[in-house]
Formats: C-alpha cells, sequence, structure tokens
C-alpha cells in the first residue's frame, strides 16, 4: 500500500486555519480520500493533557524551554500514535499545526535559538516530516482582533507584536522551504480560501 499524504495547516493566531481544516477534510472525502483530521497540540488522550497546560492563562510562569519541551511531547505522542499509522495504511493526514508552529511560536515570537528549537523539532517529530504546508496568511493585526474577541488564551494573551513576529517568521520558512512551504491568502470567503487550498493540494494527491 503506497504512503499517505501528510498535510499541515499553519499560520498566526485568528487565520482561519481551524475552519479551513474542517473545509478541507469535507472536500478531500467528497474526492474519495480517508481523511485524519487532527490539532496541535492535541490529538490523543495526554496529548491533550498536554494542550490544557500549555493554553490555561492560569500558567503564565511558564518559561520558553519548558513551553517548548511541552509541544515536543504532545507531538511525539501524537506522531506515533496517530499519524504514522494513518500514513502507513494510506490516509491523508490533515493536521492543524504542527512543528513549524512550533518555529514560528517558538523561536519567531519567543526568541529561542532558531538551532535549538529546530533540533527539538526534529525529536518531537519523530523525524516524520509534513509532505506538503500550507501558511493561511493574514495581516497580524486582523487576526489578532479575530483571535482575541471571545477573549485570550495563553499564547494569544501574548499580544500583537508577538503575532507580528510569529508571521514573519512563516514567511522566512517559506522562503527558505518553497517546495514544502506555500503560503495562502487567508483574506476573502471561507470557499474562496478552501479553493485556494485545494489548489495547492492537488498536484500532492
Amino acid at each position: 500500500m503506497a504512503r499517505g499524504v501528510f498535510i499541515t495547516l499553519e499560520g498566526a493566531d485568528g487565520c482561519g486555519k481551524s475552519t479551513q481544516a474542517e473545509l478541507l477534510e469535507k472536500a478531500l472525502v467528497a474526492r474519495g480520500h480517508e481523511v485524519v483530521r487532527l490539532r496541535e497540540p492535541g490529538g490523543t488522550p495526554i496529548s491533550e493533557k498536554i494542550r490544557a497546560l500549555l493554553l490555561d492563562p492560569a500558567n503564565d510562569e511558564m518559561v520558553a524551554e519548558c513551553e517548548l519541551l511541552l509541544y515536543e511531547a504532545s507531538r511525539a505522542q501524537l506522531t506515533r500514535q496517530v499519524i504514522e499509522p494513518a500514513l502507513d495504511r494510506g490516509a491523508v493526514v490533515l493536521c492543524d499545526r504542527y512543528y513549524d508552529s512550533t518555529y514560528a511560536y517558538q523561536a519567531g515570537g519567543r526568541g529561542l535559538d532558531d538551532a535549538l528549537v529546530r533540533r527539538a523539532n526534529q525529536l518531537g517529530s519523530c523525524g516524520c516530516a509534513p509532505d506538503l504546508t500550507l501558511v493561511l496568511d493574514l495581516d497580524a493585526s486582523v487576526g489578532y482582533a479575530r483571535a482575541t474577541s471571545g477573549g485570550a488564551d495563553r499564547m494569544e494573551a501574548e499580544g500583537l507584536a508577538f503575532q507580528e513576529r510569529v508571521r514573519a517568521a512563516y514567511l522566512r520558512l517559506a522562503a527558505e522551504e518553497p517546495s514544502r512551504v506555500r503560503v495562502v491568502d487567508a483574506l476573502g470567503e471561507k470557499d474562496e480560501v478552501t479553493a485556494r487550498l485545494l489548489e495547492e493540494i492537488g498536484d500532492r494527491l
């Protein structure tokens, strides 16, 4: 059986990833694909517990290194328990965030050493790399306003300047790895954005 395809959706807070992940899942299932839709951090019982720790605003004393290691621990569990088995049976794995988020948020946003974060990502991903990463790009102020309209989790509470650094890190990644990381305009109606994403996905399936 042919290996499946691993697609990740990325972008700063408020860019519409979760909405688009759901719409893409429906579109790909309609085309006859088995789709395993996941989110990071999360996706397994252990990973969801780690997610709760990471996003709880009460944990405002968490240091950047602790945050990094928790994201990687959650990712390792998800990769071994869910992602690799799904790819082995030929499924399309569609993940809302993966290790590029860690680069963007912990290296770009927090300012941790780039090389350190990349090494940690190698460990946390168990060497499993996305075949295609789609970065939903949006002006940081627009995304931030969307993301915090109903309150802010611990990461969103870092403010607009943090989100601007995150966006810049994503754009650097796209420039470094243009064959894997594609930037997609996140402005417009939901179905317009979905059409753009499907166009990028087309040649990978």
